[in-house]
């Protein structure tokens, strides 16, 4: 079982733990996925009362009584939108819906009625997406949100982003890998670095027989004074970028499953390395949960031209169902430069790949044989995420940058915060401050505990007697706790992941009390067998 993906020995680890539960009448808390345990309200109020603006306008253009009903006209759907906004203060959600709409107008210059429109055909997903990357109004905002969430609110270069709205992050990951491929940007075979520990499937796809890269491993080895895990990337560790032969580097940041992002320190060296030694190193930044460390800096800001990010709505918003992502490109990028570049007999081949897209596909852009990948390219003229999709999303950024002080956000921080603190005095351990951290997640070092603790000869003898992963199958079996293994993150091998978002605050208490009893049942069984 230790070949499986943590994910599908979680489900081996749900069936021990289900069945002490029947024996028992306790609880399983599984801990061994991320998905939160909170939502954001506000914007799912503005989403379904937008739904009855939306429904108003279908009826004002034909209302059959069998529930048949026209689609929204345009001549005057802006006076028409601030007059439902006018006439409906009770409904939940309207102040926030009010405030995106004025937002647009005012940061934006919006014309009213193309405004008003986007939200009402979105809402109804009564059109195919317009432009198919993504609906033009909604991009303008949820630019502003990851100018805000992951650069800080400001950039360090001239000109914008280009948004591709995508189903969450996991196609995000998809289409960028695939395209990179299918441009030859990427051939297979090539190297390629990936930062560790990571999500398992990046650790899995590089592997794929289509792919089939080289993988060099930038490891998160580093440190502190009392010598415990830092999870940050040494400079020896980042010097292996500067290799002109390593094409990508593939990176989550704030990591997962260590949740700490990369320090000021680290991000500083690593712009270094690539400008100097490895200009062309294109950088693929998964920053789902930057949103949990107050001031996260995204790669997206530091180095804008190699920078490919992903970013999800899952995790902040409590949305993973909904499935809303988005990959967010420089306009002045070198994905395109180097397309500009390769050789005249590839020119070719992609000329004849997007023919049917455009005149000129020698000029057609990176981010958007993105989208037309993502539909075979000959279904291009239906690709793009469903509208009814783009605008929760729109909602989501909308309510983050008119959360002036950042109460969500904070509240959202605190509450993960507190769940880690909750975890660790159930370990009756000390809580280490660190300023990187995002706290998702948590990854316990189990030879370190022991070293600390006990030694070299216990950790011998532990790894002389069982695997690595018994820690977690004794915790699913004999006190219903689903974790998963560390390891499998190829983080260090005798270490646990524990989420942090999906469980009551008082669970992770139990969780820690339950880990640390466990772990002193190794203790009294290798002292009694050093006592025989």
């Amino acid at each position: 079982m230790e070949h499986l993906s943590p994910f599908e020995l979680k489900d081996n680890l749900i069936k021990l733990a289900e069945e002490e539960d029947r024996r028992l009448s306790w609880t399983m808390l599984n801990v061994g996925r991320g998905n939160p345990n909170w939502v954001a309200v506000p914007p799912r109020e503005a989403f379904f009362t937008l739904g009855q603006f939306g429904l108003q306008e279908c009826r004002r253009v034909m209302d059959r009584p069998v529930g048949l009903a026209g689609i929204p006209g345009s001549k005057g759907i802006g006076k028409r939108f601030e007059a439902f906004l006018k006439e409906n203060p009770d409904l939940p959600g309207i102040d926030l819906l009010g405030g995106i709409y004025r937002y647009g107008l005012q940061t934006h210059g919006f014309d009213p009625d193309e405004w008003a429109l986007e939200l009402a055909e979105g809402i109804l997903g009564d059109q195919y997406p317009t432009p198919d990357r993504m609906l033009a109004c909604t991009e303008r905002i949820v630019h502003d949100y990851l100018i805000q969430e992951m650069c800080q609110g400001k950039t360090t270069h001239s000109g914008r982003y280009d948004l591709f709205a995508t189903e969450g992050g996991t196609a995000a990951m998809c289409y960028v890998f695939d395209s990179l491929l299918q441009n030859g940007l990427l051939k297979k075979g090539d190297r390629i670095a990936l930062g560790i520990p990571t999500f398992t499937p990046y650790l899995e796809i590089p592997e794929l027989d289509r792919y089939g890269f080289e993988v060099t491993y930038i490891t998160g080895s580093e440190k502190d004074a009392q010598g415990q895990a830092t999870f940050q990337y040494p400079e020896s560790e980042l010097d292996k970028l500067g290799d002109k032969s390593i094409k990508a580097f593939f990176v989550i940041n704030p990591s997962n499953p260590t949740s700490v992002e990369i320090c000021p320190q680290c991000r500083k060296y690593l712009v270094k390395v690539v400008k100097n030694l490895n200009p062309n190193l294109m950088i693929l930044t998964d920053d789902v949960y930057g949103t949990f460390v107050e001031g996260f800096v995204s790669l997206l800001r530091d180095l804008p031209r190699n920078t490919i990010c992903v970013y999800s709505f899952s995790k902040y918003f409590g949305a993973t169902g909904w499935r809303c992502g988005v990959i967010a490109l420089h306009q002045d990028n070198i994905y395109d430069d180097m397309l500009s570049a390769v050789p005249q007999a590839e020119k070719e081949r992609l000329a004849k790949l997007y023919e049917s897209l455009t005149l000129r596909p020698d000029r057609l852009k990176f981010i958007d044989r993105l989208v037309a990948d993502s539909r075979q390219v000959a279904l291009n003229h239906t690709a793009g995420l469903s509208t009814s999709q783009q605008i929760q999303m729109l909602l989501f950024a909308g309510f983050a940058l008119l959360d002036r002080e950042n109460k969500y956000k904070k509240a959202c921080i605190d509450l993960i915060h507190h769940r880690y603190e909750l975890l660790w005095q159930g370990l009756k351990l000390p809580v280490t401050p660190d300023p990187d951290r995002a706290g998702y997640y948590l990854e316990i070092d189990i030879q370190e505990w022991a070293l600390k603790n006990h030694g070299q000869e216990f950790m011998d003898w532990m790894k002389k007697n069982f695997e690595p992963v018994d820690v977690v199958f004794r915790l699913a079996e004999k006190c219903h706790v689903v974790l998963l293994n560390g390891g499998d993150f190829a983080g260090p091998e005798w270490s646990v992941r524990v989420s942090l978002a999906n469980l009551e605050d008082e669970a992770y208490t139990i969780i820690g009390k339950t880990l640390s009893a466990t772990l002193n049942e190794y203790v009294e069984a290798w002292q009694a067998s050093e006592k025989q």
